[in-house]
């Protein structure tokens, strides 16, 4: 990154940051700031959650190891990694109209991890996220063994947790990731 993008980045964040101060009582934002300047190397994954739509948010802070931990808190979920399937194993199983990536993939990539489903109920708890589209959570290997996935979604005040294919994909449907910095 180059440092008008890193302060372009740092920008944003302090913004959302202090205007959604509900996300994380008692955090201030010269501790966020310092975190994030002891592991500089981290800043590239938030700019792509920032990039992709994700619009990073820190949602927690760990007393004891002093990380901050950035979850997607986009309304809805992130446009830039929409139409995706599970993982790697279900784009490959698809003989026709493959999308062009999967949610596990592009999440590795980007150096994030997808959130569990604990931590996508957590995050609903902060707000009213995905009541238009939906995001795949972490699918326990139980599940996916038999081929299925899980996403959530917020609907009629609920946050809703389903089951679809893996290999399934749509066009209002990514995923939502988690960073620990």
């Amino acid at each position: 990154m180059s440092l008008e993008q890193r302060e372009e980045l740092l920008d944003s964040l302090r913004k959302r940051f202090e205007k959604n101060l509900n996300r994380h009582k008692g955090l201030d934002w010269a501790k966020v700031e310092a975190r994030l300047e002891a592991n500089s190397e981290k800043l590239w994954s938030l700019n792509e959650m920032e990039k992709t739509g994700g619009e990073p948010d820190v949602v927690d802070y760990d007393k004891k190891t002093g990380e901050c931990i950035f979850y997607d808190c986009s309304a809805e979920t992130p446009k830039g990694r929409r139409s995706l399937c599970y993982d790697h194993e279900a784009l490959e199983s698809r003989k026709e109209h493959k999308p062009e990536d999967s949610a596990m993939n592009m999440a590795e990539a980007m150096g994030i991890e997808i959130l569990s489903e604990q931590q996508y109920r957590k995050l609903q708890e902060l707000g009213h996220f995905d009541t238009k589209t939906s995001s795949w959570v972490k699918t326990p290997a139980d599940i996916r063994k038999l081929g299925g996935a899980i996403f959530g979604d917020y609907r009629y005040g609920t946050v809703f947790i389903y089951h679809n294919g893996a290999e399934s994909y749509y066009a209002a449907r990514a995923f939502r990731g988690s960073l620990n910095i």
